[in-house]
């Protein structure tokens, strides 16, 4: 579960990061890619998210930022779409309680959340 966001900062099971991350969430594994970057900083493509595409997953879940500046090409909707998985995108606090609903759920699922703008 996430506990806690503000501006530039998330606490995912009581480790807190600064940077962008992808948090990645099967019935097998968790695993946690800090300090995420785009090719392109405020603009969500395909290649961004190469490490949520190798898993089986129900859910991605995107955070856009606390204002929602991150925009999300429309390629990684159909990427997604092609393999099954449900796209969601909000601003960053609300993917944040978007994601926890679908993590204490148990499904499977990635969070690639944008911290700032």
């Amino acid at each position: 579960m996430i506990t806690h966001y503000s501006f530039g900062s998330l606490s995912f099971k009581d480790k807190t990061y600064h940077k962008d991350l992808i948090i990645i969430k099967t019935s097998k594994e968790e695993k946690i890619f800090p300090d995420w970057w785009r090719k392109e900083g405020h603009r969500l493509q395909v290649e961004d998210l190469e490490e949520v595409w190798k898993h089986s997953l129900e859910y991605l879940i995107v955070g856009t930022g606390a204002y929602g500046v991150m925009k999300v090409d429309p390629e990684v909707e159909k990427k997604a779409k092609s393999l099954g998985i449900k796209i969601e995108i909000y601003k960053t606090d609300l993917a944040i309680k978007r994601f926890n609903e679908l993590y204490s759920s148990g499904a499977s699922l990635a969070g690639a959340f944008h911290l700032t703008c």
